[in-house]
């Protein structure tokens, strides 16, 4: 009988939980180095995977569609997470219809959007990087507008798409080849620009939130006081001389 990935996880879990308990009733519960008493590494994964077990839903799904190497989820038409900046909700309209277009998830594309732009459809890198979702100029034909935001999210999305697949499924490594390129999927974490590992974290952070419908993201929060709040301040005095954009088509 072939596992789900939830099946998986729980007996990976158990399995794991089974086996630090043998260790702490054998009595390894701390260990001393000189005068000073330290909590092992595998007595704090115990507690991790207790809680794990404890809470279920939330923490499997998240670990389901964070860490389990999956093929590209069908793409959905649900609306984004209400935490991600208005200029970004300015988009979510368009974000549905380009999910549907590329595979790839709204909550997913906003994430990439909220770090890249903060939907500022005019902004450009010091690296050279278009548009909102600042595509670099060689991913675009020589007679296409790279500030246009369709085509902008085209080369974006197939991009994302590419980083997503290329990465097994895996969230975090999708996100950090979209910043990094492809050569960092096969690359130790510890190797990445630190740019790429700040992104890493960013996204992943704002990622596990909207897909557990949090209402607030401490990663968004972190984000916006690390400069992103000047960016999404550009955005927005950028998006108020733009009229509203349609809804999404049905």
């Amino acid at each position: 009988m072939v596992q789900t990935p939830r099946q998986f996880i729980r007996k990976a879990l158990r399995r794991g939980f089974t086996a630090m308990r043998k260790q702490a009733l054998g009595g390894r519960l701390l260990v001393k180095r000189g005068e000073v008493y330290y909590a092992p590494l595998w007595l704090l994964l115990a507690l991790a995977l207790l809680l794990a077990l404890a809470t279920g839903g939330d923490v499997l799904r998240l670990a389901e569609r964070v860490l389990w190497p999956s093929p590209l989820p069908p793409p959905s038409r649900g609306e984004i997470a209400d935490f991600f900046a208005p200029s970004v909700h300015y988009w979510s309209g368009k974000i549905s219809e380009w999910a549907d277009m590329y595979e790839v998830e709204p909550q997913l594309l906003a994430t990439v959007m909220q770090i890249e732009s903060c939907g500022h459809p005019k902004a450009v890198s010091i690296a050279g990087a278009r548009g909102l979702f600042q595509v670099m100029p060689f991913h675009f034909a020589d007679d296409e507008d790279m500030f246009d935001p369709d085509t902008n999210a085209k080369r974006g999305g197939l991009f994302l798409n590419y980083c997503h697949q290329a990465s097994d499924g895996v969230i975090g490594t999708a996100l950090a080849c979209y910043n990094g390129g492809p050569t960092v999927i096969d690359q130790p974490m510890h190797s990445w620009q630190p740019e790429t590992q700040r992104y890493y974290r960013w996204g992943v952070g704002m990622y596990s939130d909207a897909i557990t419908s949090q209402t607030e993201s401490d990663t968004l929060n972190q984000w916006m006081a690390a400069g992103g709040a000047r960016l999404c301040d550009s955005a927005l005095d950028e998006l108020n001389s733009h009229p509203p954009l349609p809804a999404a088509s049905s």
